[in-house]
């Protein structure tokens, strides 16, 4: 019997007018709402990232089809566009957000368009949004020297328990990067599961601190939706991205060498 593998769905903003710092990984209302109405008729029932990595760790039951749709950052439209849609459709999801772009008394003034605010998040947790943590700044984590690395995923952790009065479950790598440091780091500070990007399909053997996800954005049509979600023709349709990301992987090595070094002569 094969391993089973779940589309888990990576969005961001969903907006009319994006910015440009947002646009290509934004998708427009219209399209969401379309993309929703696809996953019903494929016959997929999406879960949370705890429902299927609780699934995974402890064996139990799973929807013949499941699929995740999970949104990063926390950007407003995810409360004005996506939830009335999620709701029709009583559709499970999860949001990571990056506490420190959140509107309120922790914003750092990071956030790269408008974003939620806490009452907007405490609505989407009480309407059966799973609220995960996407770290506090927005960093690269496996560029962070410990200090940095702790700080960012506790305050992350911490704030969202004090507004939500839940503590937060399962993380998901600003960026999609990650290293067996941060993964450790990510177990240690509490959290039961993780996601990167990849964009491939999630299996149970990556492990719950390393599931993969596709990247939906502006772009992606309608015949890609369907692709992406029933595994098909992921390769190719991010042929380009898994290029870039291959040569930016020596950069950021590179630059990690040179800091190990840095640090060492301090």
């Amino acid at each position: 019997m094969s391993e089973q593998a779940v589309p888990i769905l990576m969005y961001h903003s969903v907006a009319t007018a994006p910015n440009e710092a947002t646009r290509d990984l934004s998708v427009a209302p219209e399209a969401f709402a379309e993309q929703m109405a696809q996953i019903g008729d494929l016959g997929f029932t999406p879960v949370t990232t705890a429902d299927l990595a609780r699934s995974w760790r402890e064996g139990g039951p799973l929807p013949g089809r499941p699929v995740l749709i999970t949104f990063d950052d926390g950007y407003e439209g995810v409360h004005r566009h996506a939830l009335p849609v999620l709701a029709k459709h009583g559709f499970a999801s999860t949001l990571f957000v990056s506490t420190g772009w959140i509107r309120g008394a922790y914003d750092t003034g990071g956030g790269l368009d408008t974003m939620l605010d806490w009452n907007q998040v405490r609505d989407l947790a009480g309407s059966g949004v799973e609220i995960g943590g996407h770290s506090h700044t927005h960093p690269q984590l496996d560029q962070l020297a410990d200090d940095a690395l702790w700080f960012e995923l506790l305050r992350c952790k911490e704030i969202i328990a004090d507004e939500l009065g839940a503590r937060p479950v399962s993380f998901a790598y600003p960026y999609g990067y990650s290293s067996r440091r941060v993964r450790r780091t990510v177990r240690e500070a509490g959290f039961s599961q993780s996601l990167a990007v990849g964009n491939g399909l999630a299996r149970r053997r990556q492990g719950p601190y390393a599931l993969q996800r596709v990247t939906v954005r502006r772009s992606t049509g309608a015949e890609e939706f369907e692709q992406l979600v029933q595994g098909r023709s992921i390769a190719r349709n991010f042929a380009r991205d898994r290029a870039l990301t291959k040569g930016y992987v020596v950069v950021r090595r590179a630059r990690q060498v040179r800091r190990k070094a840095i640090r060492s002569r301090v």
